[in-house]
This record gives structure tokens, sequence and C-alpha cells, in this order.
């Protein structure tokens, strides 16, 4: 009896001392979840101030944290911006360029170590999930501000008073709302964003990584993403799409899929817009080893290669475009590149099937319209900079291209920009294989009321020099066969051929063959071109090229020369009348430009 007494009095205690023990626990764990709540709370805001200089503050409505297994979540964030300070910075010249501000409804932490965050100020986080945070970044509207004085500290030597290590093995932000506010310009601008996600891999803070560059905001590797992003220009002529994009810090690759710029429909451009008018689409488009840290801070576009994939650029040219009077020699690419307000660096840019179509509505002519087409164009730019530095080293752009003219004939291509020369030159040469005339009716039926009937292209070569004044080199057209209709437009046929001028075109004006059928050597042509100040750079190329065409074909000069024969001293004055003759003709195309504008000054 006395022995089970005693055996079952031993049991009634260890029940009561484990039970009170497990109330010493559960007391201590809920002693340490609110103490440390309240602590780690207290340490994070403590942190965010210090970081940011006391600029922003951040708040959130309760945390809940579980010390067993290391997780948190927080409820309510709020990132802002204290706006007495800001003001202060405002007032002082001293305000950042940009104000940010966050809002996050749910943060998540993972295999956290609270104790360690307490005891050894030390931050240690497997994961941080953040959903759906909205991000707002307002750019300042103040232009003159006095340099801010260099603060050289780190922002580990800023936070290390509360924290000596952060380290997260992970960040994701997925569904990101971003919110752009630019008030720097003459009328505020907004630009959202939405379904970006972030991922953020090997976060660490210490004295280690503080001035680490392989590290993009403490982060072995930042992965964004974006998709189905749609927009509209600010004149509501365009919009534009890409479908997804995503860059990586560590590779310093951006990949952007399905780019598109979509103008309004045809009419509704023309009834809102006297400027031509341009689509573009894109499969693909690839930046390796993207300077992301200097175009984020808007110093320069840096990229080592740059591949354009897949697609097609058309141009619309107005018919109702205002008469150009200025110089045109913003139109010269090597002046495009070197007035960039950004700077330029791409070493090398590569093109993949491309498909370049040219569309002109003939009011005054034919009432109809025509498009040059070039198909699948392929090629390599190289060394397009603007940086005096690179330039001083090599001056030269260079440019090859391939591609199917009209579908059908093989036209190599090559291009040489100085964009170091004060007289902006440039040269350009190509060869064309065997196509048959046909296939150019689309374009010239239109645009020039002549057709095709019989013909066929052997081969065409071109070399020329040129600057912003004058262009000069050779064109060689070899062909057979050719017979042409003139035309006249027609409202039942669409056009109708004017008999008698065809029978004397063909039969006292154009060569049907070069080389002629009794002769082995073809006829070349000389050309020289001096722009007028109001011709764009291609429509210079293609009078330049028509000049030396219609050489070949019998309307104008053309010599039967063998290649690379020293000239006469008759030739060299031919070429010297040539010039002359060249200026004669820009000085009439000056005045025909005159007396354009005078009517035009008259009618409005």
């Amino acid at each position: 009896m006395t022995a089970w007494f005693f055996k079952n009095r031993w049991r009634k205690t260890a029940t009561i001392g484990v039970a009170i023990l497990a109330v010493i626990l559960i007391a201590v764990v809920l002693f340490l979840n609110s103490f440390l709540s309240r602590t780690l709370s207290s340490k994070f805001k403590e942190a965010v101030l210090k970081g940011t200089d006391s600029l922003y503050r951040v708040n959130f409505s309760k945390l809940d944290l579980n010390v067993f297994n290391g997780s948190a979540v927080l409820h309510d964030i709020t990132f802002t911006p204290d706006t007495a300070i800001s003001h202060r910075l405002q007032q002082s010249g001293n305000a950042p360029g940009h104000l940010l501000e966050l809002k996050v409804k749910r943060l998540e932490v993972s295999d956290a170590h609270p104790l360690d965050i307490w005891l050894h100020k030390k931050i240690e986080v497997a994961l941080i999930d953040l959903n759906n945070p909205e991000i707002y970044i307002s750019k300042n509207e103040y232009k003159h501000q006095p340099k801010k004085p260099a603060d050289k500290r780190t922002l580990y030597q800023k936070i290390s008073a509360s924290f000596k290590l952060i380290h997260v093995d992970d960040i994701r932000l997925g569904g990101i709302s971003f919110t752009y506010r630019d008030k720097s310009g003459p009328k505020p601008s907004v630009h959202v964003l939405k379904e970006v996600d972030i991922h953020a891999t090997g976060l660490l803070i210490d004295s280690t990584t503080q001035a680490d560059t392989t590290r993009t905001l403490y982060c072995r590797d930042i992965v964004a993403r974006l998709k189905h992003y749609t927009g509209k220009s600010a004149n509501g002529l365009y919009t534009y799409k890409i479908n997804s994009m995503k860059l990586s810090t560590k590779t310093s690759r951006l990949d952007i899929a399905g780019v598109d710029v979509q103008p309004l429909a045809l009419s509704e451009y023309l009834a809102k817009s006297r400027t031509d008018r341009f689509g573009l689409h894109l499969d693909a488009i690839i930046l390796h080893h993207f300077n992301y840290r200097n175009y984020s801070r808007g110093q320069s576009l840096d990229v080592n290669r740059m591949v354009l994939s897949r697609g097609e650029f058309s141009m619309f040219s107005n018919p109702n475009g205002p008469l150009k009077t200025a110089d045109r020699l913003v139109t010269f690419p090597n002046w495009a590149i070197r007035r960039l307000k950004m700077g330029l660096q791409i070493d090398t840019l590569d093109i993949k099937n491309l498909d370049v179509n040219y569309s002109e509505f003939k009011k005054d002519k034919s009432h109809k319209t025509g498009t040059v087409k070039f198909n699948a164009v392929t090629g390599r730019f190289l060394n397009l900079t603007n940086k005096t530095a690179l330039l001083q080293k090599q001056p030269l752009a260079t440019v090859s291209l391939s591609t199917l003219f009209m579908g059908t004939g093989r036209l190599n291509l090559s291009f040489g920009f100085n964009l170091a020369d004060a007289g902006y030159s440039y040269s350009y040469k190509g060869h064309m294989g065997a196509m048959e005339l046909a296939d150019v009716n689309t374009a010239v039926m239109p645009l020039g009321l002549v057709r095709f009937t019989s013909g066929s292209v052997t081969s065409l070569d071109f070399n020329i020099h040129g600057n912003q004044h004058l262009s000069t080199g050779k064109v060689t057209l070899l062909y057979n066969n050719l017979k042409v209709d003139v035309l006249k437009p027609d409202e039942q046929k669409g056009y109708a051929t004017k008999g008698i001028k065809s029978l004397l075109a063909n039969a006292l004006i154009l060569k049907s063959d070069n080389p002629d059928n009794d002769k082995t050597i073809p006829r070349v042509a000389d050309v020289a071109f001096i722009r007028p100040k109001n011709f764009p750079y291609f429509k210079t190329i293609w009078l330049t090229l028509l000049g030396g065409l219609k050489g070949c074909a019998g309307i104008g000069k053309a010599d039967e020369k063998a290649k690379n024969q020293p000239l006469t001293q008759n030739e060299q004055k031919e070429k010297a009348e040539a010039l002359k003759k060249a200026q004669e003709k820009k000085d009439k195309e000056d005045q025909k430009f005159k007396e354009k504008l005078q009517g035009k000054e008259k009618s409005s």
C-alpha cells in the first residue's frame, strides 16, 4: 500500500512538473515573440532611418513572429519619404533626383534566426517573399540644384550600429505595380508598368561586400521580368507593346520579346498628322553585356553586341507633309549619332531577317501608292558611338547588309560613315545579281508612271563617296532586252499607255542592252550630285544612283571604258564639266524649291 502511494504520488509530481515547465516555456515563447517583435521592429525602423539619412520611414501594422521555425510575417508595410525632411532638402538644394514610395500588403520571411538579430545584430534569412507590391517613383522638378556634398559612407557603415550583417538567400517580388511620375519637364508625365517580377539572390551587406563592384545592390544577381507592357505616344498616333522583357544583372543581358510600334489606321493617321507614318515589329531584341548602370543613370547606352531578329519596318511618306525648308542634314546617320543627347557605344549591331518597306502616295501624278521592298535584310553594324575618346581611335562606323530587292534580286551593300568628320562624309557601294525588271513594276508604275514590259538585269554595281554637299562615283548596270511603256492615270483601268511617248522612248532614248550586242565593254556612268539643303539623306542616295542608272540606260552621259583604266585629259575635262552641270542642276532645284515655297506662302 505504501509503495503504491509513493509510486502514484511520483507520477502526479512528474505530471505537475511537466505541466509547469510547459507553461513556463509557452510563457517564455510568448514573451520572446512579443519582446522580439517590439525589439526587431524598432531596430528595423531605426536601420531604415539611418540608412536613408532620415529621409525615409518604414511602418507596418503588425509583425507575426515564430521563434521556433524562424518565420515572420509583416502586414501593411509602407516605405515613404518624410515630407518635412524632403522639403528641407529641397530648400537647401540637396534633394535627390527621385523619391520612392512602397506599399506591400504582406511580406513573408522564412528560415530567419531572430535570436541572432537580437543578440548578435545579424540578419540571416533564407527567403523574403513579397506579393503584389506597389512602387511609386517621382522625378523631382528641381533643375538648378547645387551639388550635394558627397556622403562617402557605404550603406554598411550607415547601418553598422544596428546590424553587423544582413544576408538573404532569395528575395522574390511578384506582380509588381510600378508607377513613374516625371515632374521635371514642361508637362508632367506618368508611366505605369504592371506584371513585373523581380528575383534577387545572394544579398549580403557586411564589411566584405560594401565595396564589391561585382554585385548589384549587394546582390549576386537580380533578374527582372516584365510582361505585357502597352503604352501610347503623347500625341496618340502610336501604340507600343512589349510582350516580355528580362534583365539579369549577373550576365548583363537584356532580352526583349515581341516589340511592336503600331500607328493609327492610315486614313485616321493622315487626318490627324502631317508627319511620315512608321511601323515596327521585332520578334526579339537581345543586348549582350548591357551596361544597365550607365543607362539607368541616363549617362549612355553601352552594349557589346545587340541583335535584332525577325520583323518588319515600314515607312509611309505623308503626302500632306509640310514643305521642308530647313537643312535636312539632320537625316544623315552620322549627324544623328553625333547629336544624341545620351552617350552611345554599340560595338556590334546584328540584324537578322528584317523586312523594310517604303511607301509613297503620288497625289500629283498617278494618284496611287507605290512600295519599294527590301526583304530579309541581314547585316552587321560596327562601331556605333559618339564618345570622343573612342572616335579618336576609330572614327569610322561600317555597315554590311544583304537583302532581296523587291523580293527577288540579291543585293549586297556596304556603308561607311565618318563619325568625327565635320563634313559628315560617308561612302556606300553595292552589287545586285540577276532579276527581272518586271518585278519592280509595283513600285515604278505608281511612283514613276513607267512600266517595264520586258528586260532583265544581269548585274548592278555602284561605288559612291559623298559628304553633306557632294556625292560622286560610278554606276554600272548590265541588262538586256529593255522595253518600257510610258503611262498616264486612267480612272477605269488604273493606267493607260502613252503610245507615241513609249515608242519614242524605246526607239530613240533608251538603249535596249548594256553592253550593246556588238560590243564587249559596257557603259559605265560617272555620277555627280550636289545636294540641295532640303534633300534628306536617302533621297540624296537615290537621286545619285538614279543619275547613274539613267546614264547606263542611254539617258545622259556614260563611258565605255574598261575598269581601272586611268582617265585621259579629255575625260578629266568631262568630269569637271559634269560637276559644273551638277551645280547647275542643283541651282535649278534650289530655284524650283524657292518658287514652290513662295506658292505655298501665297496660298496660305
